[in-house]
Order: C-alpha cells, then structure tokens, then sequence
C-alpha cells in the first residue's frame, strides 16, 4: 500500500499492467489496494480498456490525517521554513515533503499560501540570496517526475553583474542546497550539456508535462556536479585558512561549500568566494584556532571583527 501510494503520488499516470509490474502484484490486488486508497480518502481516477491505468489527483482534504485547513497551512510554512536553511541537514527532506504536501493542497489553501508568502516580510538567517519557496515546489516536483521544465535564467557575468539570457528547456535532476544557495541540476535540452542553475536566478519555472527518461549525470552525485562548477568559475577571493583542528571535524562543518585538506597537524581549509562574510562567519563557528593564509582582506576583516567583539564584551550594555 505503501509503495502502490509513493508512486501514485508523482501524480503521473500510471498505466496498470505496468504499476502491478512495478509493485509485484496481480491487477486483482492491485484494484483492491486502489479501493482501499479510496476509503482513506485519495482521490484515485482510473480508466478502464486494454490501456487502462490509475492517477492520483488533488482532493478536497490532506489524507489520511484529514487535517484542518488552519494545520495544513501551518505543516507547509514550517516546511518552508526548514527549506531556507533555518534547521541545518534538513533543506533536502522540507523541500520534498512541501512538493507533497502542496501538491495535495486544493486551490483554496494553495491562495491562502500564496496570500501568505506575498504578505510577510522577512529577514533571510544569513543574509543569503531570496529563493521562492513555490520555485522550489516546482522543480522538486518535477525532478521527482521526471518531467521537463521551461524557465527564465539570469546568467552572472565576468563582473559579477546579471543579464537574462533568455529561456531555459531543460531536464531536471536534483536540487542541491550548498551553504546559502539552491542549485537545480538539470540537462539543458538547448545546448545538449549538464547545467547548474542557482534557482535565487531562476523565474517562472513551470512543468511541461513532457516526461523523460532520466539520463545518467556525469559525476558521482549532484551534489559534487555542482562544487566542481563552482570550482571552475572564476572566483573574487580564493579563502585559505589552517586550523589546529582535525580535519574530519572540519569537513563535517564546512564540506558541504569548501575543500579540507588534512595536514600533519591541523588541517587547510579553502573557499572560492566572491565575498568575505561567509567566510568570516563561518571561522568563528568552529571552536578551534585558525590562521588566514589569504587573502589579505579577510586577514583584515578577522582583525577588524575581532576588535569589534573584543570592545563589545569590555563595555556594559546599555540600559
């Protein structure tokens, strides 16, 4: 029942010589088990004929939890809120499970979402770059069903500035969360190539309901795709720093946007960045000593933070 519900679920349609293939399981019981979904309250369309087959659509409430509308409103919220990076290790799983959730939605609390996020004003946790959270929705959806999506994109240039570079067509493959940004992996239909595209200069992505069959990326996860794009890019400031730390620890801490490389006593750290406040951030989060190799700005921006915090705790607060 379990698997028979995940599959239906990427909201595609599923032919049913092919969903008993996949379940290992007889039409007979797969019919019984799509009655069953029925009585917990999925909204189950079926065909009949020699081509017959079965589709999950949106339905009037969230089973099996039939939850209130006040409850449903809140589970995607705070899933948004996991998804920006608030709850560390958790972005990938929000983003998934806010697909879900939103794509059961009806249309009503789907207005009541959109009223919520064009209405709030907030401040991003680390002053990263905005990311909508229905963009994420989108492609999350799509790089579970495997289906095309279009877009705008925002190409960064040599001076760091944006130019649209017009419409992207592409298939999607994973979203990656990497320090304060999402990428979407995706091969780019147009120019035949794997792509990395910061979904902060993605607009307007929609699903074509063209499916595809998933192509095997050229490296070991998506996650190592996108750092050895970033690697490639020409960077403002190359960060080094060593720490009287192990190396393992600080892998643990900084793997996910920076190489270590472990030394005979401590470990080196670097960063490619086209700004210093993450990497300034970011040493003072690890309780452990360090010494900047470069560049000689955020040598200059540790001294300066340091005499900042050091006159801080030597004077009373006010009031």
């Amino acid at each position: 029942m379990l698997r028979l519900l995940s599959l239906l679920q990427t909201h595609r349609y599923w032919p049913g010589g092919e969903l008993a293939e996949r379940l290992e399981v007889s039409p007979r019981t797969l019919r019984r088990d799509i009655d069953r979904l029925r009585e917990l309250g999925y909204d189950v369309d079926a065909s009949r004929g020699v081509s017959g087959g079965y589709q999950l659509r949106a339905g009037a409430a969230l089973p099996p939890l039939l939850l209130e509308d006040d409850e449903a409103v809140a589970i995607a919220v705070a899933l948004h809120t996991a998804a920006s990076g608030a709850v560390a290790g958790l972005e990938q799983t929000a983003v998934q499970a806010m697909a879900k959730v939103i794509a059961l939605m009806p249309p009503r609390l789907r207005r009541r979402m959109e009223a919520l996020h064009t209405q709030t004003d907030g401040v991003p946790w680390d002053d990263g770059p905005a990311v909508d959270a229905s963009a994420l929705a989108v492609l999350a959806q799509a790089c579970r069903d495997d289906d095309v999506v279009t877009f705008d994109y925002t190409s960064r240039t040599r001076g760091g500035e944006g130019v649209a570079s017009g419409p992207r067509r592409v298939e999607p493959h994973r979203l990656v969360s990497l320090g304060r940004r999402w990428y979407l992996v995706a091969y780019d239909r147009d120019r035949q190539d794997w792509r990395s595209f910061r979904v902060d200069r993605i607009g307007g992505p929609a699903a074509t309901g063209q499916r595809f069959r998933p192509r095997e990326l050229p490296a070991e996860d998506a996650p190592t795709f996108v750092r050895a794009g970033i690697s490639a890019m020409p960077h403002r400031y190359d960060v080094r720093v060593r720490f009287a730390a192990d190396a393992a620890d600080v892998t643990a801490r900084f793997g996910r946007w920076a190489t270590v490389e472990p030394l005979e006593t401590g470990c080196r750290m670097r960063m490619a960045v086209d700004t210093l406040d993450w990497p300034l951030f970011t040493l003072v989060t690890l309780d452990a000593d360090f010494v900047v190799e470069g560049p000689p700005e955020l040598a200059a921006a540790v001294v300066a933070a340091a005499g900042r915090l050091q006159r801080a705790a030597g004077q009373p607060l006010p009031g």
